[in-house]
């Protein structure tokens, strides 16, 4: 049970998610043909958008220039305050300028107003008022006006900030979406992370080939089999003929039931107890397609061919999840 407090904590908390939501809902109803003229405006820059807001709009403005930025976009953020100090040198005449302010009137974005028309570049604005200054001087505006902020006061910027984030982020995926970017190319801002991982690694990347391959003839023994899964321990070995070709694979489990069938281990040959159809994949394939395969199956390993169906490596589960690939 919880207390009378502990009740006030999260009626305050339900109540504040309540006029957020409120507040993002109403923003379908300021999206249409300025909305569209916002997207073109980014979709035609040929430099980099600037991202700009003061006070708690600049922090979302900063997450606004990272999210376009990490999907196809090039922008970055440019603190106002700044700008009018020296940092304007970073805008180029290619550029284009996003500005934040719920009141539409900060005094340090509009001081970069004469400087912006100046450069001759398009502006486009998220305010909360229409006719405020920002707005008005905007090749483009988008209203992102709420009708109180889920502060009690009506002063702390909450419901304001997550609209013109929304509005930010709605941006930054119709555009992504028009452009046909990729996932990879989302990869590419992100090779650091798992998601990168993901996205970039192959197959190819973490394969072992050359002499590292376990393989046998298909007229070897279950001997040399085990000889050779031991040696290079996979815990499976690819069958394949003196050209290389694929012609079965023999695993450890195989090895146990061969065993507990009573098969001599120096007499039966792999071709009458092996797997004739193994699951193959080529090096190209994405390392994260390769574990989805190996989980669906409940497999541990996958056979590499070539065009030809010859044997150019071995990929396991235990070489991806090391990889960081899960």
């Amino acid at each position: 049970m919880h207390s009378d407090s502990d009740q006030l904590l999260i009626d305050s908390a339900k109540r504040t998610i309540g006029l957020e939501s409120a507040a993002v809902l109403a923003l379908l109803d300021a999206i249409g043909p300025a909305f569209a003229a916002g997207c073109r405006l980014l979709m035609n820059t040929t430099g980099r958008v600037v991202v700009t807001g003061m006070g708690k709009s600049g922090h979302v403005a900063g997450k606004i220039a990272a999210t376009l930025a990490s999907t196809g976009t090039p922008a970055f953020f440019v603190h106002p305050g700044e700008a009018s100090h020296g940092d304007m040198g970073m805008i180029t005449r290619s550029d284009c300028v996003l500005a934040l302010s719920n009141s539409g009137n900060t005094q340090e974005i509009i001081t970069l107003l004469p400087l912006i028309k100046r450069l001759d570049i398009p502006l486009i604005s998220i305010t909360g008022d229409a006719e405020s200054e920002l707005a008005q001087a905007s090749a483009v505006h988008l209203l992102a006006s709420v009708e109180s902020e889920a502060c009690p006061l009506n002063l702390a910027p909450t419901s304001s900030t997550t609209a013109a984030l929304v509005m930010g982020d709605a941006l930054a995926i119709a555009v992504l979406e028009a452009r046909g970017f990729t996932a990879e190319e989302f990869a590419f801002s992100h090779p650091g992370g798992a998601l990168g991982k993901r996205l970039l690694l192959r197959v190819s990347d973490v394969m072992v080939k050359g002499d590292e391959i376990p393989r046998v003839l298909p007229t070897a023994t279950l001997i040399d089999a085990l000889d050779e899964i031991t040696r290079k321990g996979l815990g499976m070995t690819a069958v394949a003929d003196k050209g290389g070709k694929l012609r079965g694979v023999f695993t450890d489990g195989d090895l146990r039931r061969a065993i507990e069938n009573q098969h001599n281990l120096q007499h039966t040959s792999l071709e009458t107890v092996m797997s004739d159809t193994p699951t193959t994949i080529s090096e190209e394939v994405l390392a994260a397609e390769a574990l989805g395969i190996m989980e669906r199956q409940r497999i541990s390993s996958l056979i590499i061919v070539d065009d030809s169906q010859s044997v150019c490596g071995v990929v396991t589960l235990l070489a991806l999840l090391k990889a960081g690939i899960s």
